[in-house]
This record gives C-alpha cells, structure tokens and sequence, in this order.
C-alpha cells in the first residue's frame, strides 16, 4: 500500500494498482510487522485511507491502526466477508453495532 495515495503497489496481488481510498477494505486480516499501524495511520493523515474495512478476524496490528486512525473495523462476522462481499458491492458498516449490511 503506498500511504501517500492508497494506491495497492504489492506485486501479483489481486488490488495491484487499485486504490482504497474511501472505499470499504475488505480483507482477511493483518499480516506483517508492527510498521502496519503505522502505514493504516499515514494513509488517514494523507487523505487516502479506505471509510471502513472489514476482517475475517483483525489482528492487533490492524485494530491499532483503525483505533488510531479513526477508522471503522468490523471483524468476526457469521458469514465470510471475503466471500460474500464482492468489489464494486455498497457496502454500509456500523462498527459501533459491529453490523455489515451489503445493498
């Protein structure tokens, strides 16, 4: 994830050259050092940090980085949100009730 533009630069990932900004981030969970939060925190003080994301279960290094970015996270889900949410989906999230509705 590039933290200036949201831009997804991982080679061979299925996001390459996608970006996330202001969209809901749908993704398995965190993978990686603690440089994660930190990155989670600069793509929110850039202007280029996804409006939600959603795990199959976070990890400490993506709930910090939502935590300290103000950023909504909803995990934990009775359905797999990989498999049921698809790119281009409206998608609505309430972190506070925990809740994903796809519409």
């Amino acid at each position: 994830m590039d933290p200036k533009t949201g831009d997804v630069v991982e080679k061979g990932h299925e996001l390459e050259g996608k970006n996330i900004k202001g969209k809901v981030l749908v993704f398995p969970g965190g993978k990686g050092s603690t440089v994660g939060s930190y990155v989670i925190y600069q793509l929110k003080k850039n202007g280029a940090a996804p409006s939600a994301m959603i795990n199959i279960r976070a990890e400490p290094i993506v709930a910090v980085g939502a935590i300290i970015s103000d950023i909504p996270l909803v995990d934990r889900l009775e359905k797999d949100p990989v498999r049921m949410i698809k790119t281009g989906d409206r998608v609505l999230v309430d972190a506070n009730e925990g809740s994903v509705v796809i519409q």
